[in-house]
């Protein structure tokens, strides 16, 4: 079976690493940018940030029509530089990259095969310009 096609996505954030780190990765401010679009909400976050430990994100329509659950395991962790965790059997790895002022968030995650690379790439960048919107506003 071929490997699945890598998507990457990423965004420029005019921030300190420390509030870019502590957005990413704080279950608070998950609930608050972890959605593609307005209709959709995260409804609960939990987050155990050390290799082997687990994330979850409970992923819901506003209107109650429909949900799912985004969970995987830690599997690499170097602190504001570097997370690589599994999701199922699929791989994701998110790079934070320090330039002067701002921080790059660039994600880099195995393709799934129920929707299509351009509807995975446009979900997953629209979570992202929403997380660099979240930090940007000091939320």
């Amino acid at each position: 079976m071929p490997k699945p096609e890598k998507i990457t996505v990423e965004s420029s954030i005019k921030a300190p690493i420390d509030d870019v780190w502590r957005a990413w990765t704080s279950p608070a401010d998950i609930m608050q940018w972890n959605a593609a679009s307005d209709d959709w909400h995260t409804t609960s976050a939990t987050v155990d940030l050390r290799v082997g430990g687990r994330f979850s994100s409970r992923m819901e329509a506003r209107d109650g029509s429909r949900g799912f659950d985004f969970e995987g395991t830690y599997m690499k962790i170097v602190p504001k530089e570097l997370i690589e965790c599994s999701i199922g059997d699929r791989s994701l790895i998110v790079e934070f990259i320090e330039d002067a002022d701002r921080v790059t968030v660039r994600e880099t995650f195995e393709a799934e095969s129920t929707h299509t690379i351009d509807q995975q790439r446009d979900g997953w960048q629209a979570i992202l310009d929403r997380f660099a919107r979240h930090v940007a506003s000091g939320s």
